[in-house]
């Protein structure tokens, strides 16, 4: 006889569930292994002599689940092999579900020459739908407690969390549900469901999952499904529902109007008020400005999945993707022990890339790759550092401050009623490329010193409106000097409350 594994399901625990054809198997006399032996059916085999193995004693051994069901179906095949016939291995509930060493002896047991039957027996899945009294066409999932991830979550349809074997993992799973569910939904907890006189069914609020008893191998957790408006409106679906019908014929006309180009300039002042709340530290803002940068993503990928070129999930695919390829140093083999390193990895990567698409960055400008519409002084920042990187660049920012004086005079040679406006315009220019390369001097971000400047303005500005106010007075009934009083007194508090702050 060839060497084989027969897989047998032991069902819930109810003797009555058990198929007549397990049985048999069981009462056949073949070497008989168990994954565990904590499971109801095994008084069944002692009251009829059917003698067993168990593997309870690797779950001592490994730290980790993965561990233990690795040497089981390693075991399993050695046995198998060296005995060159018929074994049984004996499993809690359907071995073909949520159990991993079936899984693993599936995908093995082929290469090795091991043949491989599965019988099967009830699930806990029958009597969780039974017990907790659902429908499964209403749409439900099954997670695993040993390895929880609520990343894709769906609270509109039912959950059921198996493998909760101790307090431990039921706080693991309640610290996961909390990410997604309020703190208080509503929970149930079944312990050896379909088992008589053991079954125990227990409703609780979330945060009390953990706290409820007699969690073992025969332990799970039901999360109902709820159609409760604000947990829905937790999910990436329902946002590309909601641009979708906005678009749609029944949505919203101004929406439907919309094209890439009408709000293109959203695009960008949605990204700098992303940009403001940074700046201000302000998280509650951040959100909500992230959210108002997000929809813009969604609205230009929901026209283009109307003209049926890519949607959404393409974006996600794609980004997905490319991160993956760019960090070999994360997902792959090379390896990247510092950030410059990582950089270098992403750049060989990156022109790989363009070769492929028969782009030879051999043959492209140093310069290319800085975005055509960046605004003026990031853009012209980000081109001198391409050019330094060859050399091509001042050695002393005394030097450029030179620059930067000999700009200013060519500049004045054309001011009015001297020169045209074209050459103001050039000028004008140069003058503040050369300051932006003492920026770069400096190691000063350009962008970042003239938003602090302007939000500077914007304060000091703002006090003589309310120096205005309160005289009341308004601006054409003041003049320049008193103005610049009230800004030198705007000046000198805002000294003294950064003095108080760094005390």
């Amino acid at each position: 006889m060839a060497a084989r594994i027969t897989v047998l399901g032991l069902g819930t625990g109810d003797e009555s569930k058990l198929t007549i054809g397990c049985f048999n198997k069981l009462k056949s006399g073949l070497p008989l292994y168990l994954r565990t032996d904590r499971h109801p059916m095994v008084e069944l085999l002692r009251r009829h002599g059917i003698g067993y193995t168990s593997f309870d004693g690797v779950y001592e051994e490994e730290a980790a689940f993965e561990a233990v069901y690795e040497r089981i179906a390693s075991r399993l095949l050695e046995l198998a092999k060296a005995s060159g016939s018929e074994l049984l291995y004996a499993v809690p509930g359907h071995p073909m579900v949520a159990e991993r060493t079936v899984q693993l002896l599936r995908e093995r047991c082929p290469a090795v020459g091991v043949a491989l039957d599965v019988q099967g027996g009830e699930s806990f899945l029958d009597e969780a739908f039974i017990r907790f009294g659902f429908d499964p066409v209403e749409g439900f999932r099954l997670l695993d407690a040993t390895n929880f991830d609520t990343r894709g979550f769906q609270p509109h349809i039912h959950t059921l969390i198996t493998q909760v074997y101790d307090t431990m993992t039921a706080s693991d799973v309640k610290l996961g549900l909390m990410e997604v569910l309020p703190d208080d939904y509503r929970v149930v907890v079944g312990h050896s469901l379909g088992v008589a006189g053991e079954e125990i069914i227990q409703e609780v609020p979330l945060y009390e999952l953990d706290r409820v008893v007699g969690y073992g191998n025969l332990s799970l957790v039901w999360v109902p499904r709820s159609e409760r408006e604000e947990l829905r409106n937790r999910s990436f679906e329902r946002l590309q529902e909601i641009v979708e019908i906005l678009r749609s014929p029944e949505g919203c006309p101004w929406d439907r109007e919309q094209t890439h180009s009408s709000i293109r300039k959203n695009l960008i002042e949605e990204t700098y008020e992303v940009l403001e709340t940074i700046d201000d530290d302000d998280p509650e803002a951040m959100c909500e400005e992230m959210g108002d940068l997000l929809l813009q993503i969604m609205l230009h990928s929901q026209m283009e999945a109307e003209a049926g070129t890519f949607n959404v999930y393409d974006v996600v695919q794609a980004i997905n993707e490319k991160l993956i390829r760019r960090h070999p140093h994360v997902f792959g083999e090379l390896a990247a022990r510092t950030a410059d390193e990582a950089l270098a990895n992403w750049q060989q990567i990156k022109d790989e890339e363009k070769r492929r698409k028969g782009i030879d960055p051999a043959q492209q400008s140093l310069l290319s790759g800085v975005p055509r519409d960046l605004p003026g002084l990031m853009k012209a920042y980000e081109l001198q550092k391409k050019a330094a990187k060859v050399g091509f660049d001042w050695t002393d920012a005394r030097d450029v401050v030179d620059k930067i004086e000999e700009e200013l005079r060519e500049l004045q040679e054309v001011m009015e009623p001297r020169g045209t406006a074209e050459q103001r315009l050039d000028e004008l220019g140069d003058l503040l490329f050369a300051v932006v390369n003492l920026a770069r001097f400096l190691k000063v971000d350009p962008e970042e010193a003239l938003a602090a400047t302007n939000r500077k303005f914007m304060q000091r500005f703002s006090y003589i409106e309310q120096k205005l106010r309160l005289s009341g007075r308004d601006f054409a009934q003041t003049d320049l000097p008193e103005m610049e009083n009230w800004w030198q007194e705007a000046k000198k508090l805002a000294r003294n409350v950064s003095s108080k702050q760094e005390f």
